[in-house]
């Protein structure tokens, strides 16, 4: 099996496109070019799951269009997506923001999916997907440490209830490195994909290791490397695994 992790940027691109002709002009701009730069990347890539942070789901950017939905129908998947905040937040009455979401395709049928939603932060989605094999939790951590260190106990609570392998995939914003994850990956028990800790942020010249795919002991990492791909500010992450 093959997994892709990519937090896309809304598609708004990165670098001297997404700062021209303005600092973050990028942010509001139509996305439709580089969304198809990104499927054509997914291809040639030929993931059986993606797991993407960071879709818009339907703002003016995509013309009212939701990237997840187009990438499934161009690629052949089945796809769940969610708006990354609760329904009484304020970003939720915000125009684009109440279209930015969290979302994961798959070539497989769906089980079941459920939404959960952290108790601290302003992203609080948790997109839980079950397979026949694995449950897939797809996240977004908080900018703040704080919160971080709350969301990653919610988490923990939250797969010792999966009764099923295990993989934890997003973006964790662990700005002062991956030594925050070293309790919550001990209780756990998880392990990190990216057994080298190599960096995948910002693209153009990776420093930080913020984005992870861990996964429980019943899954073997058959492959794990990071694409040279500059469409987002995020590199995207590729893990072939197996079950044990």
């Amino acid at each position: 099996m093959r997994l892709l992790l990519y937090n896309i940027r809304y598609g708004t691109g990165h670098k001297n496109g997404y700062h021209s002709p303005l600092p973050f002009t990028g942010f509001f701009k139509k996305t439709g070019v580089n969304l198809q730069r990104i499927i054509n990347f997914i291809a040639s890539i030929n993931p059986d799951i993606i797991a993407l942070v960071e879709v818009d789901s339907g703002s003016y950017r995509s013309g009212k269009f939701c990237q997840a939905e187009i990438i499934a129908k161009e690629l052949g998947f089945n796809f769940v997506v969610e708006n990354k905040y609760p329904n009484d937040s304020l970003a939720q009455m915000v125009p684009v923001l109440n279209r930015q979401s969290n979302a994961l395709l798959t070539r497989q049928g769906i089980e079941q999916h459920q939404f959960h939603y952290f108790e601290q932060g302003v992203k609080r989605l948790i997109i839980q997907i079950d397979l026949r094999e694995i449950a897939i939790f797809i996240v977004h951590l908080s900018v703040k440490y704080r919160h971080r260190q709350n969301q990653l106990e919610y988490l923990h609570n939250l797969t010792r209830e999966a009764d099923k392998e295990v993989i934890i995939a997003g973006d964790f914003n662990t700005f002062w490195g991956s030594r925050e994850l070293n309790l919550f990956l001990a209780a756990t028990g998880l392990k990190n994909a990216n057994v080298s800790n190599a960096p995948s942020h910002p693209s153009h010249a990776p420093q930080r290791q913020i984005d992870f795919i861990l996964h429980s002991n019943g899954i073997k990492i058959n492959n794990f490397y990071i694409p040279d791909v500059r469409l987002s500010d995020h590199s995207p992450l590729v893990c072939d695994f197996s079950y044990i």
